[in-house]
């Protein structure tokens, strides 16, 4: 064992472009992610192979001679290419990324079609590890830390860390707050660990019984036309008329399928029908029309638009403020206007509603009643309500306020039986099984939870897609005027257990194919894995007994994990709770104990909630980095991934890890997220995750205080020198300023305290905010990225200056409030205020919008003021100019732009040309069909193809229509 602290490999190297590359390849279908994300959704899970890389370069040491000597007959570790290489292999990277993607893109460009996947070897997370290579890494990790380094993660949510750790037999913990996602740790890699494929047999077994119990209890409440199945059962939710009290269905449109250029006579839609022959019916009724019956004109209208009804009986308005009050008053009622099937000779099609579903559902609503006191004495169904909370706000506006309400009655009913079932199974399983009964019943209750987020009031017909959406199609309550409902008898169940058998049988395989021995003997490897629920500032684990805490952090604003879960946890306490007690419990999810900053914990405050919310978030990371620190040993690691754009969420952190005494080492971004759409791209979703490296802080031995200006210079270079790097390595725009975050938080770290150049209201020195420094960071990345758009360091004007570093950093024409707050004061002192005045922006819920030449046109007394003016004599601004050019190019033609730009001498002005460069680097030079996705760009490119030789202009890429992300389907992944 090396007797100084030993130096890890992730504080000198991290294969950032590779472990992008391949968690993009990792995300890039949703039907090949890995198993474990089929398992049970969670709502922030990190690419398996950027974790197995986190967790095990910081366990890794560094490459030296003293290792290469030390194992003279392992060529992984004889030179420091070769150790890398390795690293690499061990996380399932098998070939080269990097080259493999400029392969791709090469045959895009050129319209050739590649054989295979074009990298010439599987997603990283489906190769197995050798067992040669899991007992030489063994081996390096047991001489630089005298034992098997323990791997825990705090906060491990969805598990992704902790499963890549224990895939290469490392001792491991995974410990989080949350019921939900303790269960969801146990199953998906405790269980697997232990077991293996040898419970797959019990698990297929079990769940064959349960499913057809529960099939023989529900079949007469979901009668089928015979050879048919249903695919979804489409409600949409009703309200009475105010003025003739008759029922409104709510629907946006009247769509069931819409026709395509290629299949024009594809179409479906329901017509509504209120009268039969002359007489009101007592309820609406529906037809199904389709094909050149369908009238387009009527399918596209609905009875309810921006929140506000139409009645179609008098055709006047019903108020949203009546709709809520209506189901705050639970006399909103739900109306079956279609059903899906799937035809004896294979077809898809649609129905309507016949007397015989109507009486079931009849008989579904008499059923629930009978048993509906018995199983919530019994702990079968939830009786508990609705938390107000930020995501909670909107389902409690539309009447839900008990956790029940979330379902209709026979979802209800549904679900009530298979938690009637499972309770019975209990028993039998334990009886048969012994020891491994627990585990086989633990991974079948995991069913509810699939059958729950695809069968409730939430859950929606996708008529794109053709297929169900899941409630968490996106990570909120959102309310659905119309929803789907699954059939709860032959399709629901044996499709979640489907579901289950084909997550554990992917996770197990996964696991036991890594560490096979060559020779063929069976011995499995060993991976401890200790699953904890509770708070992570108060952790069950020894003080210095852990060598690296990786952990994935709550991400400030961006997930309200506590108040998602208690969806899952009033039922799954009643299943799963019954295997783990202590897992469920408190009534619902511990919300004041979690680390979100939630302003709707502090609604009582008025104004002041969001700052509190913000405090109590950063204390509450404090107390989980200050309990890191007592359990990591005094050599260890602790490696962080945060993934967040706001400076707000980034002060927190760093003051976090500040004031718990944490050292930030190094950091590196990678770049995690999904490829960016045209969608994507328009909602600035920051695409990388920031690795930090952390060590414990030595006090530094001296009473010399520390202030901002003394480091000042230290924060520049460190900033300007990481943008530079990590901008070869494909990290551009919102990431590259995210990029220097990390080493700015280096430096103050490395001189903590460190105090504010501004003392307090009382003259006093106070402790610098991670903000102020990070301001700097992004002065710094202005300047370097001005100088590369432009092709000179010089600025030209605050205001061009703005729309260019806008278009460079966000590549798209909206972005948060936030960050272009930051932008402007990094630009040149401008606040967003300014900006609006001058036309360059507009604002709106929270979000700054470009304007386009069109929109900043100036008429009459204003045109003095900044903006598009083409009659004007000079222009203040270049942007002003530059954008009257376009405008006149695109309003008159371009001889009427070449006119105007020769009456000011433009065509030769150096400003103006610089400006012309670098707009044409930083807007997306992207063509959708054909079309220029942004205008200008087309603008610009004419312009300067016909008057601007020296300017030159990037070849524009072409994209397919974008397409909704956030989609998930009966054919996604959770």
């Amino acid at each position: 064992m090396t007797t100084s602290r030993p130096r890890v490999l992730i504080e000198d190297w991290l294969p950032v472009a590779e472990l992008g590359i391949e968690s993009r390849r990792e995300r890039g279908a949703p039907s090949a992610l890995p198993p474990l994300s089929f398992l049970h959704i969670w709502w922030a899970r990190r690419p398996l192979v950027a974790s197995a890389a986190v967790a095990l370069a910081g366990v890794m040491p560094a490459w030296t001679e003293e290792l290469a000597t030390a194992f003279p007959d392992s060529p992984e570790v004889r030179t420091e290419t070769a150790y890398r290489a390795w690293l690499l292999r061990l996380v399932g990277i098998l070939g080269d990324p990097v080259r493999g993607r400029r392969r791709i893109d090469a045959a895009k460009a050129a319209g050739i079609k590649l054989e295979g996947n074009g990298y010439g070897y599987r997603q990283a997370f489906r190769n197995p590890v050798s067992r040669s290579d899991i007992d030489l890494l063994h081996a390096v990790l047991r001489r630089t830390w005298g034992e098997l380094p323990t791997i825990a993660d705090p906060t491990a949510g969805g598990g992704s860390i902790p499963w890549a750790a224990s895939r290469l037999g490392l001792p491991v913990v995974a410990n989080d707050l949350n019921g939900v996602s303790a269960s969801v740790l146990k199953a998906g890699i405790e269980i697997p660990a232990t077991r293996g494929l040898d419970l797959l047999p019990e698990i297929k077994k079990w769940g064959r019984v349960l499913v057809m119990r529960v099939e023989q209890r529900l079949k007469e409440y979901f009668p089928l036309n015979e050879g048919e199945s249903v695919t979804a059962y489409i409600w949409a939710n009703a309200v009475s008329c105010p003025r003739t009290g008759r029922l409104v269905p709510l629907l946006t449109d009247k769509w069931l399928r819409k026709p395509t250029a290629a299949k024009p006579g594809q179409a479906v839609a329901v017509r509504l029908v209120t009268e039969l022959a002359g007489e009101p019916l007592p309820e609406p009724a529906f037809e199904i029309v389709a094909g050149k019956d369908v009238d387009a004109v009527d399918a596209n209208s609905g009875y309810v638009s921006a929140g506000k009804g139409i009645s179609p009986y008098d055709n006047l308005v019903i108020e949203s403020d009546y709709i809520k009050a209506e189901a705050q008053a639970g006399r909103m009622s739900q109306v079956l206007y279609a059903v899906a099937i799937k035809r004896p000779d294979g077809s898809r099609g649609f129905r309507a509603a016949t007397a015989a579903d109507r009486a079931a559902l009849s008989r579904a609503a008499e059923e629930l009643g009978r048993v509906e006191e018995s199983w919530i004495r019994d702990g079968v169904l939830p009786n508990e309500d609705v938390d107000s909370g930020l995501k909670t706000q909107e389902p409690l506006r539309f009447g839900m306020t008990r956790w029940r309400d979330f379902f209709s009655e026979r979802q209800l009913l549904t679900h009530g039986v298979f938690g009637e079932e499972f309770a019975n199974l209990v028993a039998e399983v334990r009886e048969e099984l012994g020891d491994r009964a627990d585990d086989v019943l633990f991974e079948l209750a995991l069913m509810q939870g699939k059958a729950l987020n695809w069968n409730a009031r939430l859950s929606s017909w996708n008529i794109s897609r053709q297929g169900m959406r899941s409630v968490f199609d996106a990570h909120n309550f959102a309310f659905k005027w119309t929803f789907a409902e699954f059939e709860g008898a032959t399709a629901l169940y044996p499709w979640c257990l489907s579901q289950l058998v084909d997550a554990y049988g992917g996770i197990a395989r996964l696991l036991d194919e890594s560490g096979v021995v060559e020779l063929g003997e069976s011995r499995r490897l060993e991976r401890p894995v200790e699953v904890l629920q509770g708070s992570a500032a108060n952790l069950s684990l020894g003080s210095e007994s852990v060598v690296h805490i990786c952990m994935d952090p709550p991400y400030y604003d961006n997930v309200m994990y506590a108040e998602l879960a208690d969806f899952f946890y009033v039922w799954e306490k009643r299943t799963l709770g019954r295997l783990v007690p202590d897992f469920f419990k408190d009534e619902l999810t511990g919300k004041d104990d979690e680390a979100v900053a939630n302003p709707a914990r502090f609604a009582a405050m008025g104004r002041r909630k969001k700052q509190l919310a913000d405090l109590d978030y950063e204390t509450k990371m404090t107390s989980i980095f200050a309990e890191a620190r007592r359990v990591l040993t005094a050599d260890g690691v602790l490696s962080l991934m945060f993934t967040h754009k706001r400076a707000e969420a980034w002060d927190t952190l760093g003051m976090s890890l500040l004031q718990s005494g944490f050292t930030i080492e190094t950091s590196w971004p990678v770049n995690t997220e999904f490829e960016h759409s045209l969608h994507q791209a328009n909602m600035n979703s920051a695409a990388s995750t920031i690795m930090l490296v952390c060590r414990k802080r030595t006090d530094r031995g001296d009473d010399h205080k520390v202030y901002l200006d003394d480091i000042e210079h230290d924060i520049r270079q460190a900033a300007r020198a990481a943008a530079t790097r990590f901008q070869h390595d494909g990290i551009d725009g919102v990431d590259l300023l995210l990029s220097t975050y990390g080493p700015t938080l280096s430096v103050i770290s490395q001189n903590w305290p460190v105090y504010s150049s501004t003392p307090d209201s009382d003259g006093r020195d106070q402790l610098l905010r991670p903000e102020d420094a990070l301001a700097l960071a992004r002065e710094e990345i202005v300047d370097l990225r001005r100088s590369r758009l432009v092709g000179q360091a010089a600025k030209v004007d605050g205001l061009t200056d703005f729309v260019l570093l806008a278009w460079d950093t966000f590549g798209a024409r909206e972005f948060p409030f936030d960050t272009a707050r930051l932008l402007a004061l990094a630009v040149g002192g401008l606040d967003v205020d300014e900006l609006e005045r001058a036309k360059i922006v507009s604002k709106a819920s929270g979000k700054v919008k470009l304007l386009t030449p069109k929109e900043r046109l100036r008429r009459g007394a204003d045109s003095e003021l900044p903006g598009v003016t083409p009659e004007a004599s000079s222009f203040e601004y270049v942007i002003d100019a530059v954008d009257t050019a376009l405008y006149i190019a695109d309003m008159d033609g371009q001889q009427a732009a070449k006119r105007f730009l020769d009456r000011h001498g433009y065509t030769s002005d150096a400003g103006f040309i610089s400006t012309l460069q670098g707009l044409a680097n930083a807007i997306p030079r992207t063509k959708v069909k054909g079309a220029w996705a942004v205008p200008e760009a087309g603008l610009i490119d004419t312009l300067c193809t016909l008057y601007f030789d020296d300017v030159v202009l990037p070849e524009a890429e072409e994209m397919a229509a974008p397409t909704d992300p956030n989609e998930n389907t009966l054919f996604d992944v959770e």
